[in-house]
């Protein structure tokens, strides 16, 4: 199965309807996406049921056989694992808002096995990292006469080696779990051009269809509609990104600075800041009401005194020789009114 599973561009959700055919009728019908509060309630319940009845194989974790992978599995707490830890003891959880419905609020459970020992993982980066994404449904069965229920799950996508995703790209459940962890502190290239990463981060997330697909699952993808998600993952390798190349590094343009990179639109003109070049929507580019510096430092020197309102996007150290490349911006204000001419319409 195609890598590009929850790849889909967030916005062509907003879009996308179910269909189903009526069978009175040979043409189609349109059928209304369930209410999204409504529906965050049996999801969160059906996720929490799952994390009491299942347990992640921690023992290897804690005691790494050879050659172990760190790879997560999830089994169910019966017969020979009775006694095992159940997920719902291990996990975190946090809050994180439905990006469609205002006022509709998950309880994201994650696993954190790992934190990982590199660089922080922002909610704009581009990610190298492996992944298995599983979907997770309820059912009830029948069994010595009476019913009990089961959670049967499919895996419908995983990387056969690490690959890159960039973070403003990806399901939200999926993103605002990453964002916990840390990348690796580096890596060793193998003699059959394979990498081992160090330190990396493992984790699992558990998400509602609300932070997953939904009502709009990718055609072909094995995801159902209304599936919760689970996705388990390792951490490797954090690039800091520009996805309208303007200039200023995607985080930086999260301005209210709550993590959510699609409510940021200076000029209202439908784009968020991190992908619009023209943020105020004056007609003159993002990218040329900043000024953009470079700073080298070789080992030893001291950080450069900043000018005002300038501020440091990031640093890159050359392995080799150890010299830092220091990247800044200068956040012009031409009229002196607080306002940074790039937000500033009135500047020009």
């Amino acid at each position: 199965m195609s890598r590009n599973v929850f790849l889909l561009p967030l916005v062509a959700i907003l879009f996308a309807l179910v269909f189903s055919c009526d069978p009175d009728d040979d043409g189609v019908i349109i059928v209304p996406p369930r209410e999204r509060d409504e529906e965050a309630v049996p999801a969160t319940l059906m996720i929490e049921n799952y994390l009491e009845t299942h347990f992640y194989n921690y023992e290897q974790f804690t005691n790494p056989p050879i050659n172990f992978d760190y790879k997560i599995v999830f089994d169910t707490i019966a017969g020979d694992n009775a006694n095992k830890t159940p997920l719902i003891d291990q996990v975190l959880s946090k809050n994180v808002e439905d990006i469609f419905q205002d006022g509709v609020i998950y309880k994201l459970y994650y696993l954190k096995v790992r934190q990982g020992e590199g660089e922080r993982i922002n909610f704009s980066d581009k990610t190298t990292l492996n992944y298995v994404g599983t979907s997770l449904r309820e059912k009830e069965i029948l069994v010595n006469e009476d019913y009990e229920t089961v959670y049967p799950t499919e895996v419908f996508d995983s990387s056969v080696s690490p690959i890159s995703f960039d973070l403003t790209r990806v399901v939200k459940g999926f993103q605002a779990a990453l964002i916990e962890f840390n990348g690796a502190t580096g890596f060793t290239e193998n003699s059959d051009g394979t990498l081992t990463f160090e330190d990396f981060g493992v984790g699992a997330v558990f998400m509602q269809s609300g932070l997953g697909y939904y009502n709009t699952p990718p055609v072909g993808s094995g995801i159902e509609f209304y599936d919760q998600l689970i996705f388990s993952f390792q951490t490797f390798a954090v690039e800091k990104t520009d996805q309208d190349l303007d200039t200023i590094l995607s985080e930086f343009e999260d301005l209210n600075g709550n993590g959510n990179e699609l409510d940021d639109d200076t000029d209202n003109d439908g784009f968020p800041n991190f992908n619009d070049p023209d943020d105020d929507g004056d007609g003159k580019l993002t990218r040329f009401e900043v000024e953009a510096n470079q700073y080298l430092l070789n080992p030893g020197d001291p950080d450069p005194e900043l000018a005002d309102n300038e501020v440091e996007m990031q640093r890159k150290t050359n392995p080799e020789t150890g010299v830092v490349t220091l990247y800044t911006v200068v956040f012009l204000d031409a009229d002196n009114d607080g306002i940074p001419d790039y937000l500033d319409e009135n500047t020009y």
